[in-house]
């Protein structure tokens, strides 16, 4: 008999996204009920995403009240709400490997969503959505950029692209920079290296489409860290999309693409003692998990997952080491600050709250839980509703501290969450407080902007 939970660890297998097996939907069908069942006698995921509330609305609603009474066709709606933030395997599931039932719910959706692209299945407007490199090439450019803004920002230019892309015309959609940070990124000072016992003493920087396209003042405060600290710090010399949004869609040979692309580069910066930092959790994950298993006897994916850091994970080590400075000339007040699901799945444990902390008179209420934006589902019409459905419970509770009083900021690892949050407070009614990466927190308590 199968024992009930794991007693150990969670541990991940390699994605065989290769073998013909993979995409065989018969196969991929009969593991899907398998799991579906086990996820229905359990039920320990039904406060996470969509997926587990309408896999369980159809057992129930179903003949025999069992997943063999669920139309396979069905199984597609529960795919279709997965948005891979990968909660369900770190947080809630007891079955997960090395238990004999051998459960990994998000990459099982994955195998789905790689069926359903290869066979044609994902529109023109998903498609375009995460294409981060082709919509982000425009930025930079000054009357093309002051055009795209003016049409995101208008309702007849909103109504269009709901009508073409499936954007709603009622989410927060990023502009576009009128600098991208990797032409305006300053060179590092002439700092010499110093290592720590837990860290490298130089960092290079893998920018992310989102901090080199739409908001580079997150990657120029990481700078301004880095320096205020004397490390000494390179931009990556040439960067592609780290394959995220592709992923979430299916569109693994894209994914491949990047890949191929970034890794060599990445390695070589590995190779040469630098700590490569990423200021969006997303990509960091991708460099630190699913790279790794979409390619495990790739020796360069694995050199480059073991030399990927949270910007906090290798700022908190610095300390450690005794390396980090930690006078700060400016208090933050009140800030109530939401772990990224893929901060979570990274297990490093609460580096940006440790680091937050660190401020003198800063009062931090940390909530863990999914803001609901979830890369391009927070965006889409099908799915925008449901991602403020799935944030409201982190907005009401970041809407005020433990004591009641009322934040002085909101913040957020993920740039994209931080505004879908912000987002969420305007729509429910609960307040204004200002906005703040925590990378840009912290240069605001160092004095530096």
């Amino acid at each position: 008999m199968a024992a009930e939970g794991n007693l150990q660890a969670p541990t991940r297998h390699p994605l065989d996204w290769k073998s013909e097996d993979f995409y065989n939907e018969d196969l991929a069908f009969k593991e899907m009920e398998r799991i579906f069942d086990i996820c229905h006698g359990c039920r320990r995921c039904v406060s996470l995403c969509d997926s587990f509330p309408i896999l369980f609305d159809l057992v129930d609603e179903s003949s025999t009240m069992e997943v063999d009474g669920v139309a396979k066709e069905d199984y597609w709606k529960v795919v279709d709400q997965c948005y891979m933030c990968d909660l369900c395997y770190m947080t809630k599931c007891p079955y997960t490997p090395p238990h004999a039932w051998n459960l990994d719910f998000p990459h099982t959706m994955l195998r789905a969503k790689a069926i359903k692209f290869q066979k044609g299945e994902v529109s023109n407007g998903d498609q375009f959505l995460a294409s981060t490199d082709k919509h982000g090439a425009l930025a930079g450019i000054p009357i093309v950029v002051q055009a795209v803004n003016a049409v995101n920002q208008s309702q007849v230019g909103r109504q269009i692209l709901e009508s073409v892309v499936g954007l709603d015309k009622d989410a927060w959609l990023p502009e576009l920079a009128t600098k991208k940070f990797r032409s305006g990124a300053p060179k590092s000072d002439d700092h010499p290296v110093v290592a720590g016992a837990n860290t490298p003493g130089k960092v290079a920087i893998y920018s992310t489409c989102y901090v080199n396209y739409n908001e580079p003042g997150i990657g120029y405060d990481l700078i301004k860290i880095l320096d205020h600290n004397a490390i000494p710090y390179v931009l990556v010399e040439k960067e592609k999309c780290c394959g995220m949004p592709k992923l979430e869609l299916g569109d693994l040979d894209s994914v491949a693409k990047n890949k191929e692309i970034n890794i060599p580069i990445l390695a070589k910066y590995a190779r040469e003692g630098y700590a490569i930092l990423t200021a969006v959790p997303s990509c960091t994950l991708m460099f630190k998990q699913e790279l790794p298993l979409m390619f495990p006897d790739c020796e360069d994916t694995q050199l480059v997952k073991s030399h990927m850091w949270d910007p906090f994970e290798y700022l908190i080590s610095r300390k450690k080491d005794g390396l980090l400075k930690t006078e700060f000339s400016k208090p933050l007040g009140n800030i109530s600050y939401q772990v990224p699901c893929h901060s979570r799945v990274q297990n490093i444990g609460k580096k940006t709250e440790e680091m937050l902390k660190l401020v003198p008179d800063t009062t931090v209420n940390t909530i863990e839980r999914c803001s609901g934006h979830a890369g391009t589902y927070g965006v889409k019409k099908a799915t925008h509703a449901n991602s403020m459905k799935i944030g409201k419970p982190v907005f009401k509770s970041m809407s005020s501290m433990k004591d009641d009083t009322k934040p002085d900021y909101i913040s957020s690892d993920c740039p994209l969450g931080g505004h879908h949050i912000a987002q969420g407070f305007e729509v429910n009614g609960l307040g204004a407080p200002q906005l703040e990466h925590p990378l840009s927190l912290i240069a605001h308590a160092y004095g530096l902007k």
